[in-house]
């Protein structure tokens, strides 16, 4: 793999990064042209590299693109292609790439819409026409190793700093943190492509791609390399907390955000290696099926000892009041803005003039009552649409002032909080999931009622109701799709739950509330999306660094 070019980045952001990190004695050699050697030779020059390796390399630097920043565009292919919002705009092919190969509406009427997934990325997944802005494998592998990277130049470095106070702790804080961050980007890396590259020298280049299963190894290797070091490398808890104060931007320690203990940030760890178990397997439940099964796949079904140990790791995982890792708006030197930074604010507004538009599929998994719905949403407007994502609704930007009820997009500054990895409603939805998967159905209803009290849903509870084993896989499927918007998970879901795949190999999406151009609703029908699982590795990498010797595929096989 090329690194060169972000070394640069890396290099050349010092001076923001120092204001990311609160920094008003930075140690920053000559300004004008920073170097490593002269910026990064003390320990707050150390952590400002390490701050603006995540926060700028790893979530703001890159080409131009839809929004600004990797919660965006990143982001929100996970929300179109989880079939949550849809796009007119042609940018980086935001308006067709989520749309579905046919649908059904209820008087029987199918219609093709002329448009493939895997043939169009394909098509697209060349150096032009990333250089042209229309290539969305691009900016995922783009970002991530572009974060892993400075991670690894963090860490050739700590042993050679010198720190103040207990500078074993001080030295092991910042090991854990690249430990958890390079862990976060290879499960975005594995999550999400088909192989990927193992890099954890600085600068190094390999050409042996790995397949997915073992980029989601290395995550889990360097999340509990992290854990392993909070366990037992913390000696001093105010030299741990100090060094984390600066490694957090500041305006990112507000509401769930905030200096995590290091039990709190274990906790975080053991939610994200539940997410990376729980993402990466099959677990459909097409047509309201339990027993549906996918043919054509890339991945493997989930097993009795899969979900048990999603159980015993999600149990482990982050609490109600845990600080977990979030990001906000600035007013200056933030790493992503209050009017483009996110696919949440790039919803926001009203349906007729937003980039992204709510879905119809979205709105349907809210019961009747959902505080949430008359905090959050109008339907004051309609976007018709000739394909498949016409809508009644909007996001009513910042919320309707209801207190204690969860707000779904703010253009305000500072406004919107966007999770960045775990959160406690995903980690308590996946002990719901595991728990009724494994036939504790009440339990695994305790665990969809509490989200819902947590967002002040205020709908009554399904626990102790009688539901039936499909039902209550239902209630969970609905809670997981509102709850968890714009956080990057909804194509996960989509795909393991196999609705992305094909018809022909069992998937499918059925029973879906659809607006057509026309403007009628229809309440059943049924959608052929046969999406790509796994995307190909982008051309950008392969066609300059072509496979070596034992390398796994760069193209998805199955497709």
């Amino acid at each position: 793999m090329s690194n060169n070019k972000y070394i640069l980045s890396l290099v050349c952001s010092l001076l923001l990064l120092g204001t990311l990190s609160c920094k008003k004695e930075l140690n920053v050699g000559n300004p004008n042209l920073p170097t490593v050697d002269g910026n990064v030779n003390s320990e707050s020059g150390l952590i400002s590299l390490a701050t603006g390796g995540v926060y700028i390399n790893g979530f703001k630097t890159g080409d131009d693109w839809l929004g600004d920043s990797y919660f965006s565009l990143p982001f929100g292919y996970m929300e179109l292609l989880g079939d949550v919002v849809g796009a007119q705009a042609s940018n980086q092919l935001v308006s067709t790439m989520s749309i579905p190969e046919y649908f059904t509406l209820d008087d029987g009427t199918k219609t093709e819409t002329g448009i493939a997934n895997v043939s169009l990325m394909r098509a697209n997944n060349t150096r032009a026409q990333t250089g042209s802005g229309y290539n969305p494998t691009y900016y995922q592998w783009l970002n991530m190793y572009a974060m892993n990277n400075t991670l690894n130049q963090v860490l050739s470095l700590v042993d050679g700093i010198s720190f103040s106070g207990d500078a074993t702790t001080r030295s092991n804080t910042i090991k854990a943190w690249c430990y958890w961050w390079k862990g976060y980007a290879y499960s975005q890396i594995g999550s999400l492509y088909y192989s990927g590259l193992r890099v954890d020298t600085f600068g190094s280049t390999t050409n042996r791609y790995l397949v997915k299963d073992s980029i989601i190894a290395l995550s889990d290797e360097f999340l509990n390399k992290a854990a392993d070091l909070l366990k037992t490398g913390i000696s001093s808890s105010s030299d741990y907390s100090a060094v984390l104060t600066q490694l957090i931007p500041s305006f990112c320690q507000v509401g769930h955000g905030g200096v995590l203990t290091t039990d709190m940030w274990v906790r975080n760890i053991n939610t994200l290696l539940a997410r990376n178990l729980l993402v990466n397997k099959l677990a459909p439940f097409v047509n309201k099926n339990l027993s549906a099964s996918i043919t054509t796949t890339s991945t493997t079904p989930m097993t009795t000892a899969d979900w048990n140990e999603v159980l015993t790791l999600a149990t482990a995982g982050i609490q109600n009041g845990d600080y977990v890792f979030t990001g906000r708006s600035a007013a200056a030197n933030g790493f992503f803005t209050a009017s483009g930074g996110t696919a949440s604010v790039l919803t926001t507004g009203v349906n007729t003039s937003t980039t992204f538009r709510l879905g119809e599929r979205f709105m349907q998994n809210f019961h009747d009552g959902d505080k949430r719905v008359a905090n959050n949403f109008d339907t004051a407007t309609k976007y018709l649409d000739d394909l498949s994502f016409g809508t009644r609704w909007s996001i009513v930007d910042g919320g309707n002032g209801t207190s204690g009820v969860y707000v779904y997009g703010s253009t305000a500054i500072g406004g919107y909080e966007q999770y960045i990895a775990g959160s406690y409603e995903e980690n308590a939805l996946m002990l719901a999931e595991a728990n009724l998967r494994l036939g504790n159905t009440d339990a695994g209803l305790a665990y969809v009622d509490a989200v819902r009290a947590y967002q002040g849903a205020g709908v009554s509870t399904v626990t102790g109701t009688g539901l039936s084993a499909v039902n209550a896989m239902q209630e969970l499927v609905m809670e997981r799709r509102v709850s968890l918007v714009f956080r990057g998970l909804s194509f996960y879901d989509m795909r393991r739950w196999g609705w992305s795949y094909d018809i022909g190999s069992g998937g499918g999406s059925y029973g879906n509330n659809f607006l057509t151009k026309a403007g009628k609703l229809n309440k059943n029908v049924t959608i052929n999306f046969n999406f790509m699982d796994y995307w190909d590795v982008p051309a950008d990498e392969a066609d300059l660094n072509p496979g070596g010797e034992g390398s796994a595929e760069t193209k998805n096989p199955n497709y």
